[in-house]
């Protein structure tokens, strides 16, 4: 029997009994702060509600990210302006002495919305209203490492750098307020927080033609993404070893290495991400740092593939220090071999020319798999599965000898493809004329600056 997910409403009652249990634990803080009656008792004496796994989106998350009171507390109060903004109204209070609001509730105004938008500080304040020592949860469940802030559950936005990092709004990402509401799975979002999207392909792994050797190495990845948890945890080669599995992809464009990355994911029931090169780099000292640190730190939490196209520039081989700019890139390119080295998934490089790496990665990788220029068996083989099932092409149209005297990588092979059925069909026909055939290879010749000679 297939067990029923829970609905909406379920979530949502969830959601409604952690804020019951908020609203009672904030009022405590505040009585322990402020000495009224009852301030004796402490928020910690109370229970927070009972959670079954299969009962809701929220339980089932919480249990599985094994959260303790404080996270939880902090999951509420980012979700109370959403679904109970009046739970937070008593943070309105006016301090009689200065004839204004207590600073050490936190909380930060907008004109758009007439309620309290909680704070780190808020968050800070009711965890150690009667406990200052508790306050360092605050700083902990709020660090970018943290589980919540770098799976982007929780999010901690201030207005100014400068400003203390808890008088940041504390609050819950769309995505993950919509997952909990509705159970419908999220990703994150490409986004300046964080810059990479994932990859994927249509294709299956029969689909994939390269080299025997290439393919070797490849079936090596393939294995330890497999089996890799099973040799660290129960062969005991966590001992011997690093975490985690680095390899370089290298060669001309369009000769697999993207494809490649996304079908080791596919067979092997992996989000691939493409880390957003464009997002990363910056030329502010520090901020190329700050922004592939987001994409690490979520990873982590993860069982990914991270795939970092054109990766030299990022990885490229460092310079004589001759400048702050050169001092500067070598520093950048030492905190990526670092993030890199200590990563404890897969983490694949992707560039053109394997002499732009530095050296110092290269060292430190498991594999360095070369993606050559297809030889002709393999180019038939890549015509022969481009157009099967999608275009008919002409009966004067030999692919044997089509293969044999244009060396074309897989991805310009798709491109002639895509320029001769956009031919067809304009035809209102599906056959591939010969034309249509050749002038697509110039095409893709002429990209290169190269000109061939039609035989």
């Amino acid at each position: 029997m297939v067990e029923q997910a829970p609905s909406p409403a379920q979530n949502l009652a969830a959601l409604q009994r952690e804020l019951d249990w908020l609203d009672v634990v904030v009022r405590q803080a505040i009585a322990s702060y402020l000495k009224h009656e009852g301030h004796e008792r402490r928020w910690r004496e109370i229970e927070p509600p009972a959670l079954v796994a299969d009962e809701s989106v929220y339980a089932a998350q919480v249990l599985a990210w094994q959260l303790d009171s404080c996270e939880r507390l902090a999951l509420a109060l980012a979700i109370a302006p959403h679904l109970r903004p009046q739970a937070l109204d008593i943070f309105f209070g006016i301090n009689g002495l200065i004839d204004r609001g207590f600073s050490e509730f936190g909380g930060c105004p907008s004109k758009s919305f007439s309620g309290f938008l909680p704070t780190g500080q808020t968050l800070a304040f009711v965890l150690g209203a009667d406990d200052p020592a508790l306050q360092l949860d605050a700083l902990r469940i709020l660090a970018p490492q943290h589980r919540l802030r770098a799976e982007q559950v929780l999010t901690l936005e201030r207005e100014d750098e400068r400003l203390p990092p808890l008088s940041g709004v504390l609050g819950m990402s769309e995505q993950w307020l919509h997952y909990l509401l509705s159970g419908e799975k999220v990703r994150p979002e490409l986004s300046a927080s964080f810059p990479a999207s994932p990859i994927s392909t249509p294709l299956e792994w029969r689909d994939l033609v390269l080299d025997h050797q290439v393919m070797a190495q490849v079936q090596e990845i393939r294995a330890w993404l497999t089996h890799g948890p099973t040799l660290m945890r129960d062969w005991g080669l966590a001992s011997k070893v690093k975490p985690g599995f680095r390899a370089a992809f290298y060669g001309p464009p369009g000769t697999g290495k993207t494809l490649t990355a996304a079908l080791l994911g596919k067979s092997t029931g992996r989000d691939v991400y493409r880390v957003d090169l464009s997002m990363i780099v910056s030329k502010y000292i520090g901020e190329t740092e700050k922004n592939l640190g987001k994409v690490f730190d979520a990873a982590s939490y993860k069982d990914w593939i991270l795939f970092f196209d054109e990766a030299d520039a990022l990885f490229g081989k460092r310079t004589s220090a001759n400048n702050s700019n050169d001092r500067h890139a070598n520093q950048q390119t030492g905190y990526l071999l670092q993030r890199i080295e200590d990563f404890p998934g897969t983490v694949i490089l992707a560039t053109n020319l394997k002499a732009n790496l530095d050296e110092a990665f290269t060292r430190r990788f498991q594999t360095m798999i070369n993606f050559t220029m297809p030889s002709a068996a393999q180019r038939l083989q890549l015509w022969a599965n481009a157009f099967h099932g999608v275009c008919e092409l002409a009966p004067e149209i030999d692919l044997r000898k089509v293969a044999q005297d244009y060396e074309l990588a897989g991805g310009a092979i798709i491109n002639v493809l895509r320029h001769c059925a956009l031919h067809a069909i304009s035809r209102e026909r599906r056959e591939v004329t010969r034309d249509d055939l050749m002038e697509g290879i110039k095409r893709e010749f002429r990209k290169e600056n190269k000109t061939i000679q039609i035989h």
